[in-house]
């Protein structure tokens, strides 16, 4: 009885390897990185921008008049990818958000801008950058009177 519990054993063990084996094997799909990625590299602030979305002149001081323009580089590819940017006043109200769909194939620029006609209030400012969601990138600028 001993030798066949033991044949019995080899024999199920035998048959049950394969079966195993499937269920720890990853397939393709599952052990390949994605082919694409896109990182937020910088942030520019200015008061203009170029035909290519770049900020002409770099600054982080603006006059209450200012349109205030922000290019935020990206690296990297992607089919389709959302950019955010929300601009905050230091005590904590929301000037803005805007989102842009991007399909980035390299480094791309991607423009947001803030204006008042009346007057932004003087003070600091915060634009927070978010990649699908996620916070990525933050820059504080200031307004200054005139």
């Amino acid at each position: 009885m001993f030798r066949h519990s033991r044949w019995l054993f080899a024999a199920i063990l035998i048959l049950a390897l394969p079966t195993l084996a499937s269920c720890t094997k990853k397939t393709e799909s599952e052990t390949m990185t994605p082919a694409t990625a896109v990182a937020v590299t910088g942030i520019d602030t200015g008061r203009s921008i170029g035909s290519d979305y770049r900020v002409t002149e770099k600054m982080d001081t603006f006059t209450p008049k200012d349109v205030i323009y922000a290019t935020v580089i990206t690296s990297g590819a992607s089919p389709s990818a959302i950019l955010k940017a929300t601009w905050t006043f230091q005590d904590g109200q929301v000037v803005d958000t805007t989102e842009r769909t991007i399909a980035p194939t390299g480094e791309t620029a991607t423009e947001f801008h803030i204006a008042k006609p009346d007057g932004f209030p003087v003070g600091k400012y915060t634009l927070d950058v978010y990649l699908d969601g996620n916070k990525v990138q933050t820059k504080t600028i200031e307004v200054k009177a005139s």
